[in-house]
């Protein structure tokens, strides 16, 4: 995954995250996951910034549970410890060590889901994993991912959820999604099947790209351009997850809310290049086919 024209070690990752039950709900099924994934991982401590090198792996995770209260929490924290251990396991090719790793991260949540009362647990599953000069991308469900880089945002995760396919079939426009009566409704998430089919993308870095990946709760809030305007005037990225969320909670706060917002630094990136758009260093690697699901 690293560029040998130039030194992962010269390349941070600062993160940070926090995930609020919000203003309805009792229980808080979200999970998130910071992690440096060296021989012995280093996980950040909840809505501390951490920073890291990128010359191991940084795995940046949300997971949203479902299944009804301990369930949910359980299905959630379940995706992102299992993804954990198997991303640190992976080696060789990582746009194919990125997809067995959901898979055997599924499979473990499938597993848990057949022991009584945990039958149909399961979560969404959004991370992106950095690593010198690239990141990974994986999506199941419909937790956010989105790239800040020039003044622009761009959501690199696509919902895996029944009205993103019939905006996709061009049955209904975007802003009717929004009162869809099953615009909850997702096609797969993990832990319900014992297979799974997850989106991974590959993004070639720049530097001072940042990230906000995001529970349901923060992206059925904010507009992508809310998102850029609190990430933009920061002044830090801990100041940023808290307006984040404090913004969320302010417009009702019906569902648990999370938020990692993190960013790239250092002389190992490139910087970004004069008319290159952000879409055009997002590279697919494998798709989710909603219609086969549908």
């Amino acid at each position: 995954m690293t560029s040998t024209a130039l030194r992962a070690e010269d390349i941070t990752v600062r993160a940070c995250g926090i995930t609020d039950v919000g203003r309805v709900r009792k229980n808080n099924e979200d999970t998130l996951l910071i992690a440096h994934l060296t021989s012995v991982a280093k996980t950040a401590p909840p809505a501390q910034a951490v920073t890291f090198e990128a010359s191991y792996p940084v795995l940046l995770a949300v997971s949203d549970g479902m299944g009804g209260a301990a369930a949910g929490e359980v299905a959630s924290a379940l995706v992102v410890e299992a993804l954990r251990r198997a991303m640190a396991a992976a080696r060789g090719n990582w746009d194919e060590a990125t997809i067995v790793a959901v898979e055997k991260a599924n499979r473990e949540v499938w597993q848990a889901s057949q022991q009584p009362g945990r039958k149909g647990m399961g979560a969404t599953l959004t991370a992106v994993c950095v690593h010198g000069t690239e990141a990974h991308v994986a999506e199941v469900g419909d937790s956010r991912a989105y790239l800040i880089r020039n003044g622009q945002i761009l959501q690199i995760t696509h919902d895996q959820s029944f009205v993103q396919a019939l905006i996709d079939a061009g049955m209904i426009q975007p802003e009717e999604a929004e009162r869809h009566p099953m615009r909850s409704m997702l096609l797969q998430a993990m832990g319900l099947d014992p297979d799974v089919k997850a989106s991974v993308a590959r993004l070639d870095l720049r530097r001072d790209d940042r990230f906000l990946l995001c529970s349901d709760g923060l992206s059925n809030k904010l507009s992508a351009a809310d998102m850029l305007s609190v990430i933009e005037q920061g002044p830090t990225i801990e100041a940023a997850c808290e307006r984040l969320v404090a913004l969320a909670n302010g417009r009702g706060g019906e569902d648990n809310i999370t938020a990692i917002v993190a960013e790239v630094h250092g002389e190992g990136l490139t910087p970004p290049r004069r008319g290159e758009r952000p879409a055009q260093t997002l590279h697919t690697v494998a798709e989710f086919e909603p219609r086969k699901k549908m």
